[in-house]
C-alpha cells in the first residue's frame, strides 16, 4: 500500500508544479523520478517519456502509467495516472465553481480576450517550431498542403487525416526506394 501512496504523491508533485505541457515536464520527472527515487535510470527515463509522446493522450499520463505499471502493474499505473490528473482536476474545479460568478465582469472579459491571443500566439509557433523540423522536402510540403486543404474544407476526423499522412509517407518512400537506381525494382 505504501507504494501505491508513493505512486500518487510523486505524481501529483509532478502534476502541481509543472506547467507548459508535456515537454517542460521532461525535468521534473528527470529529477523525482530518476533522482530522488530512482524508479529509472536515466535512460529508460527517455525511453519512456519517447513512447509516452508517441501515443494518443497527455505526455504526463502516458508517461504516469508506464511508471506506474513497472512499480505496481496496472493497478500502479492507474494510481500513477490518477496523481499527475489529480491537482489538475481540482483546480479546474476550483475554477469552474468560480467563473460564472465572474465572467460578466468586464476586466475578465477583456482578460480572457487577451488569454486567447496569447494562446493562438503561442499555437503559432508551435507551428513555426514543427515546421522547421518537420517540412524538409516536396515530399513533406505536399503532404501538409493536402492535408491542410483538406481539413479546411472538410470535416474529416483528425485521426484520418493522421492515419493517410502516415501512410502517404511510406507509401512514396517505398516508391522512392523501388525508382532509386540498386533500389530494388528491376
Amino acid at each position: 500500500m505504501r507504494m501505491y501512496i508513493k505512486l500518487f504523491l510523486s505524481f501529483a508533485y509532478i502534476g502541481a508544479f509543472t506547467f507548459g505541457g508535456g515537454y517542460s515536464m521532461l525535468p521534473m520527472f528527470q529529477r523525482e523520478l530518476v533522482e530522488k527515487k530512482q524508479w529509472l535510470t536515466s535512460s529508460e527515463m527517455t525511453d519512456i517519456f519517447s513512447i509516452g509522446q508517441c501515443l494518443p493522450g497527455l505526455i504526463a499520463g502516458n508517461t504516469a502509467v508506464f511508471v506506474g505499471c513497472r512499480q505496481k502493474g496496472a493497478l500502479g499505473g492507474i494510481v500513477a495516472a490518477l496523481g499527475v490528473a489529480f491537482p489538475s482536476i481540482i483546480i479546474i474545479l476550483i475554477i469552474a465553481a468560480f467563473i460564472s460568478n465572474f465572467s460578466d465582469i468586464p476586466v475578465v472579459q477583456k482578460a480572457f480576450a487577451g488569454l486567447r491571443v496569447c494562446v493562438s500566439v503561442l499555437i503559432i509557433n508551435t507551428v513555426i517550431k514543427l515546421w522547421k523540423h518537420s517540412i524538409a522536402d516536396k515530399l513533406a510540403i505536399i503532404i501538409f498542403a493536402a492535408v491542410f486543404l483538406v481539413s479546411v474544407f472538410t470535416s474529416l476526423p483528425v485521426a484520418i487525416l493522421v492515419a493517410a499522412s502516415g501512410v502517404s509517407g511510406i507509401a512514396i518512400s517505398a516508391l522512392r526506394k523501388g525508382s532509386a537506381p540498386g533500389g530494388g525494382a528491376k
